[in-house]
């Protein structure tokens, strides 16, 4: 077992440790086209491996004066500014990327003594978070490690064959949380097809938003009140609906508090208004977040017929400083809807799917639980491969 300084590693010719372009280099606004090279930020890095159909792309000429940060298949991403940790895995057969100043791509250069495969689970062990938080703390601005602290932080590398066997039985939670991702992706296209069809093939009718809608707002739970993740209940607020993990707990009750469960649909009430499952834990629902439910048909019905008219909203309000969705642009909107019968056929084919949607989620965060309990155990030599695998089984 070595403990290692990434700086020796990286003199050693055994790793390569790499950021963004900053200054001059770094592509200007008008360089982005949608058909360059993508241009990865840590918003396109989510469940483990980076989103390419989110990044922005830039063109030839920005894309030519790029000197540092070109990720290549099978790098480890990890964003070191503002989030601070992610960590995503470019995967086999992507397409030419480039680093953001705000990502480091991580990279083997020898693998009979670091296993890239092995690399992408020390940036997400115990130990190295413990680092990256140490030194995001040692600024007083946004959250920041740079390049060169993150040189400064240390591996802990077993023999290579060890690195080999904790990364393939790790893997195999990996994949499965993939495989579970991309059927959840195929289940959330065909729901949305149906709706489409739905609206298309009957007799549709433009009715007030909250003849069709019911809403309910969440509380203003006291900021004195709020506690760490572990101490009271998860409030659920607009930063968590793109994470599904409530980041601040509360040890306060409220008379008209709402509970939100997996599967409710609810809506952020500033900046930007998005119809979206939740698919966490259950928590509380805290104030600038609403929750929609309908007596027509059920949450997949709800979050379909939401689109349109809150795109319409936020449409109408963009131009000031920061938009803000309120009870009167609610009283004020209309919605498509279809007539009952394809309503009923829409609810018939999709309900299942919308449930399988739900429950894959819940299946990912508890194999990802047991990705990152197994972790520490294999990565310290306490649990051995072979009683992991035996874990892994059975959780698969």
């Amino acid at each position: 077992m070595r403990i290692a300084r990434v700086l020796d590693l990286v003199s050693e010719g055994l790793l390569r440790v790499e950021d963004g372009n900053h200054g001059n280099d770094r592509p200007r606004p008008d360089e982005f086209d949608s058909s360059g090279v993508c241009f990865i930020r840590a918003a396109d890095m989510s469940d483990g491996v980076l989103n390419f159909s989110t990044a922005g792309r830039i063109n030839s000429v920005a894309r030519a004066r790029i000197r540092k940060g070109v990720g290549a298949p099978g790098d480890a991403i990890l964003s070191h500014k503002g989030t601070v940790g992610k960590v995503a895995i470019a995967p086999k057969g992507s397409p030419e990327f480039v680093c953001s100043p705000q990502t480091t791509f991580w990279r083997s250069l020898d693998e009979s003594v670091i296993s890239q495969s092995y690399l992408r689970y020390i940036l997400v062990s115990a130990d190295f978070t413990r680092q990256l938080d140490f030194l995001k703390g040692q600024t007083d601005m946004a959250p920041y490690v740079s390049l060169t602290d993150q040189r400064s932080m240390t591996l802990t590398l077993p023999g290579i064959q060890q690195q080999q066997a904790i990364a393939e039985v790790l893997g195999a939670l990996d994949d499965k949380i993939a495989a579970n991702t991309k059927l959840a992706e195929l289940a959330e296209t065909i729901i949305s097809v149906e709706f489409d069809t739905a609206l298309q093939t009957s007799d549709s009718i433009l009715k007030p938003l909250l003849d069709v809608f019911s809403v309910e707002f969440g509380e203003a739970f006291k900021g004195d009140k709020f506690a760490e993740p572990g101490s009271g209940r998860p409030l659920i607020r607009i930063r968590d609906l793109k994470t599904f993990t409530s980041q601040v707990w509360t040890t306060e009750s409220r008379t008209k508090e709402i509970v939100v469960r997996a599967g409710d649909v609810v809506v952020g009430m500033d900046a930007e208004f998005r119809a979206t499952t939740w698919l966490g834990d259950p928590g509380l629902l805290n104030q600038r977040v609403c929750r929609f439910s309908s007596k027509l048909a059920g949450p997949a019905f709800v979050r379909e017929a939401l689109k349109q008219p809150l795109a319409t909203i936020e449409n109408y309000k963009t131009g000031t400083t920061v938009i803000h969705l309120n009870k009167k642009d609610l009283e004020e909107a209309t919605t498509v809807v279809p007539d009952a019968e394809a309503i009923n056929h829409f609810e018939s084919a999709t309900e299942h799917l919308y449930a399988l949607r739900v429950m894959l989620a819940a299946e990912n965060r508890a194999l990802a639980s047991t990705r990152d309990a197994l972790l520490p155990h294999l990565m310290s030599g306490k649990l051995r491969v072979k009683e992991a695998e035996e874990i892994v089984a059975a959780a698969i």
